[in-house]
């Protein structure tokens, strides 16, 4: 299995590592700190290179259990100790993103108590859905409001890890309508933003709030009975 290191520094953007399987344009890793797509969070992109050879990574995703980095550009030898690096813009908005959809899950979980059904990101871009029945008026300004004042007051992100008994006795690690935690992951990665929101999560994430910029609520929309779409957008002011 390969280490996903972005899950213990999530600021990691250089590492060495050993190719130990190739499939066509892809390569599997004993170690790794491109993140993988998964939990609607894309994939981070960079480059690799060895002492014969250089290539882009375009591509990362998890397939039948394996980290998959897919490659443009010549391929390496399985066994090839290869020097990665992530490009930091991408990795930066992919983490302020992820925090701000935090942010967001952590305002409505504490004010209305409601859960998410679904949600997915892009650079600097979002959307979550929840579970709620009507959007009263003014229920965005209200929202984007309550979400920057948890910007402004510097809230610390911390990381930890809970043995997979002790987290599923606490029912708030679990944000989502359904728990989308496998079966098989026997240690549940957790982060908290420390006042307002802790949930098991296994994305990259900023280490404060003031890091994530200004949320825009662009839309909020009807999916269907119940259920409630909300879109937003970030800002660096």
């Amino acid at each position: 299995m390969t280490k996903r290191l972005y899950l213990y520094d999530a600021d990691l953007l250089a590492f060495t590592a050993t190719v130990i399987s190739i499939d066509d344009t892809r390569i599997e890793l004993d170690q790794t700190a491109f993140y993988a797509t998964s939990g609607g969070q894309p994939h981070d992109t960079g480059h690799i290179t060895w002492d014969s050879g250089a290539a882009a990574v375009i591509d990362v995703r998890t397939i039948d259990g394996k980290v998959l980095h897919t490659l443009a550009g010549v391929m390496p030898e399985v066994g090839t100790e290869i020097h990665g690096v992530v490009d930091a813009d991408r990795r930066m908005t992919m983490m302020r993103t992820h925090t701000a959809m935090h942010i967001l899950c952590g305002v409505i979980w504490r004010d209305w108590k409601r859960v998410v059904t679904g949600g997915s990101m892009d650079a600097l871009s979002g959307r979550m859905d929840f579970e709620i029945e009507q959007i009263p008026e003014g229920f965005a300004n209200e929202v984007e409001d309550l979400c920057n004042v948890e910007i402004k007051k510097d809230r610390p992100v911390e990381v930890s890890f809970l043995s997979r008994d002790n987290a599923v006795l606490d029912r708030d690690l679990i944000r989502t309508k359904n728990n989308l935690v496998p079966e098989s992951v026997e240690e549940i990665r957790v982060v908290d933003i420390v006042g307002l929101d802790r949930q098991a999560d296994g994305g990259t994430h900023v280490s404060s709030t003031n890091q994530v910029g200004r949320i825009e609520i662009t839309k909020t929309e009807s999916k269907g009975k119940g259920f409630k779409r909300i879109r937003f957008v970030l800002h660096d002011d």
